[in-house]
């Protein structure tokens, strides 16, 4: 192929221009068609085009070619497509490769297995946000370690796609056995009960404890200092509040500037919401405060989160409680009792809550 002809060579001279040269080379000789160069050369992402072609495979099957080969419902796939957070296919574009169809084909086999199709579209929702997530994080660590002075389009691009290619199995590796252990835990802490055999049926709700921390001032904070620099206090937030959860105690999510825990038992969720208000003043005068709301009551769990009146009133709880404070409903007390000291913080009108609650300050013994 005369790249130069083509007008892929541009503005380039000596070195660069070899290089440019090499790459679109071996794009091309991987198979690598020579529309998709030159729309990469237009938008400045050659040097993306490797680890592209190393992580998606060759496209060659539409829609309408995985609904055949997968005999499964159009709406289906297009339902999980969406719940994966995945573009939409465009009638008759070839945007599918054989490992899509392998995917469909897995699809196939949990609604032949009798799993609920919404459920599997929920599940499937749920991962792919986390998967966006970890994704994004791999992505940002590779650039940040693979990235170097000088480097030209041929060098970067293919120094990614070889750690794609060896550090993709690796990944996939870590992704099966945390999720095996993960689930292996839950199915330990949460065991069918004979009763539930005998109805067939899970409990509607649980009557669990429900705390939120919130970073105090947060949103003034993201009007005075970088994006970058906001991303890192809340990534600070998410990892604390994952090392203080241990069960029972479960991190259950964090949602920019607050994170949420539940717990069966309620002492060890208080313990956890003091000690991390402590981890966050440890952290230094660049991390904000944290306040806290706990409640206590029967709340739905479902894919993973909790829905409820105890996860409505700890939110509003926390909204009301002062910088460095945990602040708990009167059910959290009395369950709690005697392992904490409390103070009366006074009634207080809730939005969404019809009534007045009392709410209670907590703190550990006198010597804390």
């Amino acid at each position: 192929m005369d790249w130069e002809k083509e007008g892929l060579l541009e503005g380039l001279d000596g070195e660069e221009r070899d290089a440019r040269k090499d790459l679109l080379d071996q794009l091309h000789e991987a198979g690598v068609e020579p529309d998709t160069l030159r729309e990469a050369v237009k938008e400045d992402r050659l040097a993306l085009v490797p680890v592209e072609h190393e992580l998606g495979g060759d496209c060659e099957y539409t829609e309408r070619d995985v609904i055949e080969k997968v005999d499964v419902p159009v709406e289906f796939l297009r339902q999980q497509w969406r719940a994966l957070g995945l573009p939409q296919p465009q009638e008759d574009a070839k945007m599918f490769s054989e490992a899509d169809i392998e995917a469909a084909k897995d699809l196939k086999v949990f609604i032949d297995a009798g799993l609920e199709p919404e459920g599997v579209e929920e599940v499937a929702r749920i991962i792919g946000q986390g998967m966006q997530r970890i994704a994004r994080a791999v992505a940002a660590l590779a650039a940040e370690s693979l990235l170097k002075p000088g480097d030209n389009e041929r060098d970067l691009g293919l120094r990614f796609a070889t750690a794609a290619r060896e550090l993709a199995p690796l990944l996939g590796k870590q992704f099966d056995y945390v999720f095996r252990t993960q689930l292996r835990e839950i199915v330990r802490s949460e065991v069918v009960d004979r009763a539930q055999v005998v109805s067939g049926e899970l409990p509607g709700s649980d009557t669990i404890t429900v705390a939120f921390a919130d970073l105090v001032d947060f949103t003034k904070m993201g009007e005075n200092v970088p994006p970058d620099e906001v991303g890192r206090v809340a990534g600070r937030l998410e990892r604390i509040a994952s090392d203080i959860a241990e069960p029972p105690v479960q991190l259950v999510k964090t949602i920019g500037d607050a994170a949420m825990l539940v717990s069966e038992e309620t002492e060890p969720l208080v313990n956890a919401m003091i000690d991390l208000i402590r981890a966050a003043d440890d952290e230094g005068e660049d991390f904000p405060q944290l306040r806290a709301g706990i409640a206590r009551g029967e709340a739905i769990g479902r894919a993973g989160d909790w829905y409820g009146r105890p996860v409505n009133v700890a939110s509003r709880v926390t909204g009301v409680a002062r910088p460095g404070a945990v602040l708990t409903t009167k059910g959290v007390k009395e369950e709690a009792g005697d392992s904490f000291r409390w103070s009366f913080a006074g009634r207080r009108k809730l939005k969404g809550v019809s009534e007045q609650l009392p709410l209670y300050r907590v703190r550990r013994g006198e010597g804390d």
